[in-house]
This record gives structure tokens, sequence and C-alpha cells, in this order.
């Protein structure tokens, strides 16, 4: 979010975290609150929905980095897959949906909403050929490997370039986890999208 703000707008303004005038959030409550996707009511993601009608509305999404919040955030595992599976189906659902604001923002933020929701298929598809190249070749997938790492550091430096601040390298460290613990979990929320 803090490099997203560099360029222009904040794809998804955090629930707990976010405010918003009274005036711009009168405008668009009706369409928040009649939330559908595939003809069924939605009830998940309400965040991310809400920043994608700001910014179809013509207002700015920024992150401010010295405000404070407090939240409740997840400390078993089980609880943070339930939330990433949320999150997942609301990241394919609202970029259906705002898809069309992507020529309007800073390439930077294209670029940034491909990687979210391409970047797990590429990663996906990259970590079953590597399984399979080891298990039917005994052999050590270094491409794979190196292919994950530079497509993992270029996003991450695009980020800290443009934002000047070596900092977004760190979310490098995020790819293991992505890996192991959330493809699985991406592939199924693509699967059940119409759940809620």
């Amino acid at each position: 979010r803090a490099a997203q703000t560099r360029f222009g707008a904040v794809m998804c303004c955090c629930g707990p975290c976010a405010m918003y005038r009274r005036s711009a959030l009168m405008l668009l409550l009706d369409q928040y609150e009649t939330q559908f996707f595939r003809g069924k009511p939605s009830d998940f993601g309400e965040d991310r929905h809400l920043t994608i009608l700001m910014l179809k509305a013509g207002f700015r999404t920024e992150y401010v980095p010295d405000a404070i919040a407090a939240t409740v955030v997840p400390d078993r595992l089980l609880p943070y897959l339930r939330q990433q599976l949320r999150w997942a189906r609301s990241t394919y659902r609202d970029t259906l949906l705002g898809l069309h604001l992507l020529p309007g923002l800073d390439r930077y933020l294209t670029l940034d909403v491909l990687g979210q929701n391409l970047g797990p298929l590429l990663l996906a598809i990259s970590s079953i050929a590597a399984l399979a190249q080891l298990a039917l070749t005994d052999s050590v997938p270094w491409w794979t490997g190196l292919t994950i790492v530079a497509m993992t550091m270029i996003r991450c430096s695009v980020a800290a370039l443009r934002a000047g601040e070596l900092r977004f390298l760190g979310f490098s460290l995020h790819t293991p986890i992505n890996i192991f613990l959330l493809l699985p979990m991406k592939v199924y929320a693509l699967c059940t999208l119409s759940n809620s």
C-alpha cells in the first residue's frame, strides 16, 4: 500500500484502517450495500469493493504512513488461512470489476494488480513443473528456482526503486510462504469464487 500510494491509488483500503469522507460514502452507499457477484449477494471483501467503487467514482485513495489504527489479526494458522481465502476471492472478484480503471492509473499499479492475480498462477505452474522435473528426472530444477527468484526480485525491485525505499525488497520473503501455504488456498478460492 505504501508503494501503491506513491503511484496514485491504493487498490484496497483495509477495512479497520480506512477512513472515508462521509459525502463520498453517501454517493456510493447504495452500490456498496447491494454487492452481487454472479447474481448472488456477496458478503466478503467489502473493503476492496468499496475501494474500487471510490476509484471508479473518481476519488483518490491514499496510504497514510503515520496513521494509527488497531485491529484484530489471526494468531493461528486455520483462521489465517480462512482470512486469506476470503481475501483471495475478493482480489479475484474485484480485480474483474476494476480492470477498466487500470489504463487511467500509473503503470506500476497495473504491474502490481497483474502481479497479484497472474503471479500466483505463474508461481503455481513453475512449482508444479519443478516438482515434476525433480520426480521424473531426479535432477534439481535450478532454472525454475532462478526464474521464481528473478520474478520475485523484479517485482520488489521495481517498487523499491520507484518509491525510493529499499524496505520494499523485504516483500521477497513472502514468496516461500506463497508457494507452500497460500497457492493451494488461492486455487481453491478461484474454484469457489461464488461462495460467500
